[in-house]
């Protein structure tokens, strides 16, 4: 478990602090006492995503920047002051890489470098570059441990892989204190509709028939609370320095059980259809991820507490409540 008086009074940087995992993030940080700055990308609309969601009573300890991940300057901004970084401003919808992967370069890859380089000409204490398991690719074997083979089966895997592989690059390199977070498949309230879990509730609440892409890709699921944890347990501690870290639940589960499982919860069993336009290029698909978490528990003594139907639960009571935040209809790449 994480450290609360370690964060107490500390500066923290969250990039991509409006997105799902960093909304969560920037939410348990101000809880702990942090000073949180959060660099979120600007909109004319003024969103601020799933900053939104937090208390006013924590926002006396939260600094929001609006701007661009890929401007230098806005970067360098950012970071001045800040003792620990927590980087997870990234394109992340794997479809939209198949569509524009030039864009996954420059957000993901150009835009980690600019802040690389931005920590490295100040005095950060530590650097959490979020990476994914879909690096990992389709698994050779299970459980996957930091050790696989990198596999860039989209776009966007590869160019997590090249953000991930630049990150230790100025570890070793510079000796700026580096730490990678790999987290598996997380899930959670406040998750957009785009990823699998929201996507079959909403559409289950809403009535009718359920549109999934593919049935048989296995996956591990991790309860956005538990990724924070293990994020933060990255963070705090020195052993981390230099390393690749896992974030999973060490358990795996079809798409196809999971909706049959989320049917059960739900107490409906609606009719699954097979939606084209949601299933990946053949050859892209990753068909199983299952983490080995060994590493994380002999370094940091971290490892999951909620269970998957309690996880799942707490997702279906946040979206029943909150059924204006789907367009239940519309399929986004």
């Amino acid at each position: 478990m994480s450290n609360s008086e370690f964060w107490k009074g500390k500066r923290v940087l969250v990039t991509g602090a409006a997105g799902f995992i960093g909304g969560h993030l920037t939410h348990k940080l101000l809880e702990m006492g942090a000073e949180v700055t959060a660099f979120i990308r600007y909109t004319s609309r003024g969103s601020q995503g799933s900053l939104a969601a937090l208390p006013n009573e924590l926002r006396s300890g939260l600094r929001i920047i609006s701007g661009d991940i890929r401007d230098p300057a806005a970067v360098t901004n950012a970071i001045r002051n800040q003792n620990v970084i927590f980087h997870l401003a990234a394109l992340i919808g794997i479809p939209y890489s198949y569509v524009h992967p030039i864009e996954y370069v420059q957000t993901n890859v150009l835009a980690t470098t600019y802040l690389l380089e931005a920590a490295r000409n100040h005095e950060i204490e530590k650097f959490v570059n979020f990476s994914t398991s879909e690096v990992y690719g389709t698994a050779l074997y299970v459980p996957i441990d930091e050790n696989h083979t990198l596999q860039g089966q989209s776009p966007y895997s590869a160019s997590k892989i090249a953000a991930d592989q630049l990150a230790l690059s100025f570890f070793r390199t510079f000796d700026l204190p580096i730490a990678i977070a790999r987290p598996f498949n997380t899930y959670g309230p406040r998750q957009p509709a785009r990823a699998v879990i929201p996507t079959i509730i909403s559409q289950v609440l809403r009535g009718g028939d359920v549109k999934i892409g593919a049935l048989s890709p296995t996956r591990d699921l991790t309860f956005v609370e538990d990724t924070v944890d293990g994020a933060l347990c990255i963070g705090e501690s020195d052993k981390s320095v230099g390393e690749v870290i896992n974030i999973g639940s060490s358990k795996e589960i079809s798409i196809g059980d999971l909706a049959n499982k989320l049917f059960e919860l739900l107490g409906e069993q609606p009719k699954i259809i097979c939606d084209e336009q949601r299933l990946r290029p053949s050859k892209s698909e990753v068909e199983r991820l299952l983490a080995s978490t060994q590493k994380a528990q002999e370094l940091l003594g971290w490892k999951p507490q909620t269970s998957l139907e309690q996880g799942l639960m707490s997702t279906i009571e946040w979206i029943r409540s909150n059924m204006d935040f789907f367009e239940v209809d519309n399929y986004h790449v």
